[in-house]
């Protein structure tokens, strides 16, 4: 899988587990404590790992991006 692939999958989960974040199901089953509070913070946390992960392809992708410019 090139780097750029894998950068839109990652992009891709990101986006899809943010909508669960923001779900108005999600935030109610917090709410009313029908699972454990702490889920909120591990979707988070969830989040915010992927997001580095994202930023370290994306230097790579941009690397790669600029060697090809430069050709």
């Amino acid at each position: 899988m090139e780097s750029i692939e894998i950068l839109k999958q990652f992009n891709s989960c990101y986006v899809n587990i943010q909508a669960i974040a923001q779900d108005e199901n999600w935030l109610l089953l917090i709410a009313d404590k029908k699972i454990d509070p702490e889920a909120a913070t591990h979707l988070a946390d969830v989040l915010h790992y992927l997001s580095e992960a994202m930023g370290c392809v994306e230097e790579i992708v941009e690397i790669k991006f600029n060697q090809e410019s430069e050709s």
